[in-house]
């Protein structure tokens, strides 16, 4: 989904260190565990106002509805309208059968309206479409849900509802098969998959209408078939290991290659498959792979297993997960290696750690797996501290 807003006027400082680019008071609301503001931690039960563990969320626009995989309860959350205080109940889900309710696919057999470590999550107009990753499919709702366990109108992945089995129980890949899928993105009704176990990326050129449809594209591999990591090379301009997210900026493809530690970007969107990416974010060259580029601390222009990108305004977003902090990029300022001139839930680009070594605050990061863009908010499914952030852009 594209976004536009009207640049942030900002500027790197000249002594390495950046300046925010998000709401320095941190996030405006605070969904699931906001106890753990206090160093308190709370049992993890499922509630209407509790999360484990998310992994994915969006907004429908800023007013909402707000939808949010909390996928250790195997679940997606819905709140009609963007929630404007912390711990705010959700309002409807689909996956259990009440919100005191958890178990991969409601412990029972799998439907249109059953979840299994759901990820991630996309709406563009009225389609909805959510990544339910072991069970190795993608749910789409062509119609935004209206009340709880509104089943899907289709699957891809499976020939229907009922199978679960990655690539379908075969060994090797198909064009309409999908194994350990996290990512999605809807785009100018393109629909985007990250299809995580199998290497690789699929797209298709519109969204699916019926179950089992295959797929129009791959990259990270040469042909539907195959699933080799890094397509199988030394120099990966062609393969991945890991793709996490997918997102479209001005007709340029930007994939989390989160098992490379790096940010792949094609300068034009590719029609053929196996195209090469253009260049890569987090590493020197195509034939790096190391997190941090080998280093313990990060840099500005190194990262450790990005899973999420996104575009805020003039931005480019990463969540680089395992440095536990959020950097950005202004769009027309991308290279092979650039360094990141904004910085979220660190003090400084040499700095990582989980809440930077403290509890929990509103501005502090702990594994963010999750990241989504809608107007000035940026959604951040914030893993490690089983919570969502709607969190300002700086003004």
């Amino acid at each position: 989904m594209r976004v536009s807003l009207a640049p942030v006027k900002l500027r790197p400082s000249l002594d390495g260190q950046a300046p925010a680019f998000l709401a320095s008071e941190g996030a405006r609301v605070i969904l699931g565990n906001a106890s753990n503001l206090d160093g308190l931690v709370n049992p993890i039960a499922p509630s209407p106002s509790t999360l484990f563990g998310p992994r994915g969320a969006a907004l429908a626009s800023e007013e909402g509805p707000l939808f949010v995989s909390d996928t250790g309860h195997h679940r997606l959350m819905i709140w009609n309208k963007a929630p404007a205080h912390d711990g705010a109940p959700a309002d409807m889900l689909i996956g259990q059968p009440d919100f005191e309710s958890e178990g991969r696919n409601a412990k029972g057999d799998p439907g249109p309206a059953t979840l299994n470590v759901p990820t991630g999550v996309s709406v563009s107009g009225d389609v909805l479409a959510v990544a339910d990753a072991w069970n190795h499919r993608v749910l789409l709702w062509i119609g935004m849900p209206t009340r709880s366990n509104q089943p899907a109108d289709v699957v891809i992945g499976q020939r229907d509802f009922d199978g679960i089995l990655a690539n379908r129980g075969e060994a090797s890949a198909a064009a309409d098969t999908l194994n350990w899928c996290y990512g999605v993105t809807i785009d100018q009704g393109a629909l985007w998959v990250a299809d995580t176990g199998n290497r690789r990326v699929l797209k298709w050129n519109r969204i699916p209408t019926g179950n089992g449809t295959p797929a129009d594209l791959v990259l990270g591999e040469t042909d539907f078939i195959s699933r080799d990591g890094n397509a199988g090379r030394a120099v990966a301009d062609i393969g991945m290991t890991w793709p996490h997210a997918v997102t479209v900026v001005d007709d340029r493809l930007l994939v989390a290659d989160a098992g490379n530690n790096r940010i792949m970007v094609w300068n034009e969107l590719p029609a053929k498959n196996g195209s090469p990416c253009t260049f890569v974010l987090g590493q020197k060259s195509f034939s790096g792979i190391d997190h941090n580029i080998g280093a313990y601390y990060p840099t500005a222009a190194t990262l450790n297993m990005p899973y999420g990108v996104a575009c805020l305004g003039d931005r480019i977003v990463i969540a680089d997960t395992a440095n536990s902090r959020i950097v950005a990029h202004e769009r027309g300022d991308l290279h092979m290696f650039a360094s990141a001139g904004y910085l979220g839930g660190q003090p400084a680009f040499s700095d990582k750690g989980d809440n930077r070594w403290r509890s929990a605050r509103r501005d502090s990061l702990c594994w963010p797996y999750g990241i989504a863009a809608c107007g000035r908010t940026l959604i951040v499914a914030d893993s490690g501290n089983n919570r969502v952030l709607l969190w300002n852009a700086a003004s």
